[in-house]
């Protein structure tokens, strides 16, 4: 079995800041992979699409890098252990094992996962990376006091299970206030307001449970979460990387760690 995830060390002068990508995994473990629908893993389309190649440029100022290797729909490291639910609006909400991709279609040919499977699936996938995460933030609050982990996300710009409108370019979380001082909130709002981009604030995204959970401001350990449409990093049909749009977005991305990165 391969890792669950890949962690890149910064490259030089260390900062306190983490960044998490977790739903960019694409792989599906062969011992499992005959049980999903053709169809359905063809294109794993609720995938954050090279999110760890749009953040390639962090390591370089100094910030760690640690990102999935396997699919969300193998194991969703964004959702709480216990399966609850995240939002209760009546979104499509998909669970620790997904049944379903956010357009509610089935993913498996036959009887989904039971719980002997669920737990099998914690164990070697979701377990590890969580563990790799509070190490490197606890490693990090050791060393300088304090640690930020910023958790990076991505989603098509029009999700009609979430939203019967289009979905904003940019969608900051800090889980209504309580996962990070209200300083590093408005540290990186300044630079995404000065964007060409348009922003929201906790809406409709509050942070997943990798920003409710790691964030706690008061043990130093603060946690935001960027959510972004694909369309401004991807091509029209978000099916494939777009680099003239993703080194604008980089460009963005770049003002944002700064601010961080000076405030902590």
């Amino acid at each position: 079995m391969i890792d669950s995830f890949q962690i890149i060390p910064a490259a030089k002068n260390k900062v306190p800041v983490i960044v998490s990508v977790p739903h960019c995994g694409t792989v599906i473990p062969p011992e499992i992979k005959s049980s999903f629908k053709p169809a359905a893993i063809a294109f794993m389309d609720d995938t954050d699409w090279f999110v760890n190649r749009l953040y390639d440029f962090v390591p370089e100022m100094g910030i760690t890098m640690i990102h999935a290797i396997y699919s969300r729909w193998v194991i969703d490291l964004n959702r709480p252990p216990g399966n609850q639910p995240l939002y209760k609006d009546g979104r499509i909400i998909t669970d620790l094992v997904p049944t379903t991709d956010f357009l509610g279609n089935d993913l498996y040919q036959d009887a989904p996962p039971d719980e002997k499977e669920i737990t099998r699936r914690t164990r070697l996938y979701y377990n590890p990376y969580h563990k790799a995460l509070a190490d490197l933030l606890q490693g990090l609050k050791e060393e300088f006091g304090s640690a930020l982990l910023f958790d990076a996300h991505s989603i098509r710009q029009h999700v009609p299970t979430i939203s019967k409108e289009k979905l904003p370019d940019l969608i900051l979380g800090d889980n209504e206030g309580m996962s990070a001082g209200n300083r590093f909130t408005k540290a990186a709002l300044h630079p995404l307001k000065q964007s060409p981009y348009g922003i929201r604030h906790n809406f409709l995204f509050k942070g997943g449970y990798i920003t409710r959970n790691f964030g706690q401001p008061k043990e130093n350990i603060h946690a935001l979460q960027l959510e972004m449409t694909k369309i401004n990093y991807m091509n029209k049909d978000e099916t494939s990387y777009h680099p003239q749009r993703a080194m604008k977005m980089k460009e963005t991305l770049m003002q944002v760690f700064k601010a961080l990165i000076d405030l902590i």
